[in-house]
């Protein structure tokens, strides 16, 4: 497989799978719980994001089915270069965790995954399940030029620590406001065009600070649909992937008879190319998935302050 470096909103990809995993969570009467996040900034790393996404999800995803009840805990923080003479600086490495009071493992399934063997008379489908998908997401750490290491107890549970290196910044998510733009975009009537259920609720959540009243469809052509008897809408989150018509012939079609609405395109494809081909069809601006509400908001007045 090959690497795919992109600057990654970290902050962004551990608020995206705390809500795509917490109902998971909650149906299973698990505490789901973000720990550790920077409060003020966003911290931004050059590294491969879908392979952090599958990491990072595999592993909240396992705790979550080997624990019954109890805590499970998601977090991050920057590691310190060793023999700095200010204590501030940091290194050029983030070390991910996740805490959970399952069921643990033992020793030999412990090596096991270390070193990618799953071993004999092992008979249970679900646990040869988790222990390979651990084997899966130990190479694409290592891909990354990172490191995975467990503190476990059976019985107790277990903490997986994931360090990945990569050139990162800390940036205050700012954006300032001239000429009124924050009424601008304040009370502004939303249109999610969005055929999975958790997406669409979270993107509901992460656009309650702009509008005043949100629609949402599950295709293409309701999108169209919704459009036309609706030109008061001032905002459209477009999904690449849904049925009946995609993203892009959705948006080729508004554009017909209403070229004022803003338009972005999300998708979890983010692959080279998919922006460009976004805004060929008519779209304002893109965002790739996972994004968190910051990154979200940052586009949304983006939009707004260039139109």
């Amino acid at each position: 497989m090959s690497i795919s470096f992109s600057q990654t909103n970290v902050r962004d990809q551990i608020e995206y799978i705390y809500s795509f995993l917490k109902p998971e969570a909650d149906k299973k009467g698990i505490q789901l719980v973000l720990k550790n996040l920077l409060i003020a900034n966003d911290v931004i790393i050059r590294t491969d994001k879908e392979k952090v996404n599958a990491i990072l999800m595999t592993l909240v995803s396992n705790a979550i089915n080997y624990s019954d009840g109890g805590t499970i805990e998601l977090g991050y923080h920057l590691l310190k270069t060793r023999g700095i003479a200010n204590e501030s600086d940091l290194s050029d490495e983030i070390e991910f965790f996740i805490k959970d009071t399952g069921t643990g493992l033992t020793l030999n399934r412990y090596k096991a995954f270390l070193d990618r063997i799953v071993p004999d008379g092992i008979t249970d489908e679900k646990t040869h399940q988790g222990e390979l998908d651990i084997s899966i997401t130990k190479a694409y750490v290592n891909m990354l030029g990172g490191k995975m290491r467990v503190e476990n107890e059976k019985g107790v549970g277990s903490v997986f620590y994931v360090t990945i290196p990569g050139d990162y910044e800390s940036q205050v998510n700012e954006i300032s406001d001239h000429s009124g733009t924050k009424e601008k975009i304040k009370n502004l009537k939303i249109l999610i065009a969005e055929d999975d259920e958790i997406s669409g609720m979270l993107l509901t959540i992460g656009v309650k600070a702009f509008g005043n009243e949100v629609l949402k469809v599950h295709t293409g052509l309701e999108a169209v649909e919704t459009c036309l008897n609706n030109p008061d809408i001032d905002l459209v989150l477009m999904d690449i992937k849904m049925p009946e018509l995609d993203g892009y012939e959705a948006t080729r079609q508004i554009r017909m008879f209403n070229t004022d609405v803003i338009i972005i395109a999300q998708t979890a494809y983010a692959l080279m190319g998919y922006r460009e081909k976004a805004i060929e069809a008519g779209c304002n601006e893109y965002i790739a998935k996972p994004f968190g509400n910051a990154s979200l908001g940052s586009v949304i007045r983006k939009c707004f302050l260039s139109s």
